[in-house]
C-alpha cells in the first residue's frame, strides 16, 4: 500500500465526517435563522386563516336569513332575543376578520371570537345527545352524522387561544403601536 492511497482514504473519511457535521448542525442553524428572521410570521398565518373563516361565516349570515330562532343557546346568551344574537354574531364576524388581518387588538378580538365559538359549539355543533366518550368522540368530525360536528370549531378555538397567549406577533399593528409608545421619564 502506498502513501497516496492512504491519504485518499483519510481525505475521504475527513470529507464524510465534515459533511456529517454540517448536516447535523443544519437543524440548529435553521432554527436560529427562524428565531432571528421569521418568528413574527406564525401569528400572521393564524390571523389570516381565522380572518378568512370568520369573515366567510359573517358574510353568510349577512346575506342569509336568521336561523338563530331555531336554536337553544346556553345561559346567558339565551336571555337575548334571536335577532340580537344574530346581529351581534354577524357584526363580530364582519369586524374581527379586518382587525385580525391588521393585527389590531388581537387578544381582545380573539377572546370575543372564543366566546362566540364556545356558544356556537354548544348551540350548533355539540351532539344533542350522547351516552359516553366513544359516542361523543364521533362528533369530532367535519360533517354531522347525528353525533354533532365540533371538529372545525374546536380547531378554531385552539388557534384563537394560541393568539390570546402569543399575541399578534411582530407583523401587526399591535407590535407597531407598542414600538411607538415612548417611556415616560419622571
Amino acid at each position: 500500500m502506498n502513501d497516496h492511497s492512504l491519504s485518499d482514504t483519510s481525505c475521504a473519511a475527513c470529507a464524510i465526517s465534515s459533511t456529517i457535521s454540517r448536516v447535523c448542525a443544519f437543524p440548529g442553524e435553521l432554527s436560529q435563522w427562524f428565531d432571528s428572521n421569521a418568528q413574527g410570521w406564525a401569528p400572521l398565518f393564524l390571523r389570516a386563516l381565522l380572518a378568512y373563516e370568520f369573515g366567510e361565516a359573517g358574510l353568510e349570515k349577512l346575506n342569509g336569513d336568521n336561523w338563530f330562532a331555531d336554536l337553544t343557546f346556553p345561559f346567558p346568551v339565551n336571555l337575548l332575543p334571536a335577532d340580537v344574537s344574530w346581529t351581534l354574531a354577524t357584526g363580530l364576524e364582519m369586524i374581527a376578520p379586518v382587525v385580525l388581518i391588521l393585527g389590531l387588538a388581537t387578544r381582545f378580538f380573539s377572546l370575543a371570537l372564543i366566546l362566540l365559538t364556545v356558544v356556537a359549539i354548544a348551540a350548533v355543533h355539540w351532539p344533542t345527545e350522547w351516552h359516553g366518550i366513544a359516542e361523543l368522540w364521533k362528533g369530532y368530525a367535519i360533517t354531522d352524522q347525528g353525533y354533532g360536528n365540533y371538529k372545525l370549531p374546536l380547531m378554531y378555538l385552539l388557534m384563537l387561544v394560541s393568539l390570546v397567549l402569543s399575541g399578534s406577533g411582530q407583523l401587526s399593528l399591535d407590535a407597531w403601536l407598542k414600538s411607538q409608545r415612548q417611556p415616560v421619564h419622571r
